[in-house]
């Protein structure tokens, strides 16, 4: 039995190196969501082992002392999180003041309370065609009439992922007082760019019709996306010049596909470069202008949107660094922007909205919402 809780606490401070450490490519990047998001509740785990040495070290006297020292190792990396965030949380509304101006935002950016907070209580809504076959899902604002409305564009790599990712996102945002469309669009390798784009532009046509009868404000709208779903929202709403889209929100999303190409590799994670040309329809080389049109960074000017940009350092799967080069970018050309970057978070960041990542993304989020669409 002690040799099996030597192991256990080996095996939960190897989890707890994803706190820390990049994914390796050979490993799933789904292990760094529970370290980052769920570890905080099992460091319990490590921290029982190490007080049940402590207290009962049995006959092998080095065996537990060894045991202890690797559960108190465990414990420390499966916590770190949250007193980095806890760190990040007082900084935090500072950078959002000077980035878009103040704001009265309930809560804090990130308490130890809150780790245990309920998930927000599933929220109505309905599915409608909005183009062909294309189906949103609408979730009206509780409790706000004229409310603005975030389109919510899905991830999944351009040829995955479909509306009600992460649907706890959805009733947050509902029960915060802003409506939401959550979007489905077309897929590759069947559909290439620009039709992810020119589905968002329906999207909002149709958003903007159904106003009146949604009761919200059609001059008020947010796009928001989520890993490949940022990357449409961040070029699409660059592109589009729609006065009526107040800003972008763009979790963990690449900026810049020619980048992007250069960096893939195909035995990375996600097989980069057969993704992309299955997106793009060809590569740099053979398909420029698509390239270019898709990059976000290169769509930059000063009409641009405000930006927010949540990202995390140890990302697998989309370099932090696309979102410091749109950041500069957008700085330079006096648009308002932020980037709130997580040194311990990677992809799907906001799936439990309790953890460290995610209410510092949720507040984040609050914050520029209320600044956009006052």
């Amino acid at each position: 039995m002690r040799w099996i809780l030597l192991l256990l606490s080996a095996a939960l401070a190897g989890l707890g190196l994803l706190t820390v450490f990049r994914t390796p490519d050979w490993i799933s990047w789904k292990l760094n969501i529970v370290a980052v998001q769920f570890g905080y509740l099992l460091a319990l785990v490590p921290i029982g082992i190490g007080l049940g040495c402590f207290f009962r070290p049995g006959n092998s006297r080095g065996l537990a002392i060894v045991t202890g020292a690797v559960s108190l190792l465990a414990f420390a990396l499966l916590v770190q999180p949250c007193f980095q965030a806890w760190q990040l949380g007082r900084r935090l509304p500072s950078l959002l003041a000077a980035s878009f101006g103040p704001q009265a935002i309930a809560g804090t950016p990130f308490s130890f309370a809150g780790l245990l907070r309920p998930w927000p209580a599933a929220a109505a809504h309905t599915t409608l065609t909005y183009s062909g076959p294309l189906q949103l899902d609408f979730y009206p604002a509780i409790g706000r009439a004229h409310a603005p409305c975030v389109i919510v564009i899905h991830g999944g790599g351009w040829d995955d992922g479909d509306r009600g990712q992460i649907g706890s996102f959805n009733d947050g945002l509902a029960e915060r007082g802003y409506a939401v469309a959550d979007i489905a669009y077309r897929l590759a390798p069947a559909a290439v760019w620009p039709a992810q784009r020119d589905d968002v532009a329906a999207a909002v046509a149709f958003v903007k019709a159904q106003a009146p009868a949604w009761g919200i404000d059609a001059s008020r709208i947010v796009l928001f996306g989520r890993s490949a779903g940022g990357q449409i929202a961040e070029a699409a709403g660059y592109e589009l010049h729609d006065p009526a889209i107040r800003g972008v929100v763009a979790l963990y999303a690449p900026s810049d596909l020619i980048f992007a190409w250069k960096l893939g590799r195909p035995d990375d994670a996600l097989n980069s470069p057969q993704l992309l040309r299955r997106f793009l329809g060809g590569t740099p080389e053979t398909a420029p202008a698509t390239y270019a049109s898709a990059s976000a960074l290169f769509h930059v000017d000063r009409e641009s949107p405000p930006t927010l940009m949540v990202h995390g350092t140890i990302d697998t799967l989309v370099w932090h660094r696309h979102s410091v080069r749109l950041a500069e970018k957008l700085t330079a050309a006096g648009v308002p922007n932020l980037l709130v970057t997580l040194p311990w978070a990677t992809h799907a960041l906001e799936l439990n909205p309790s953890s460290p990542p995610g209410q510092l993304a949720d507040y984040s989020i609050g914050w520029f919402l209320a600044s956009v669409c006052r």
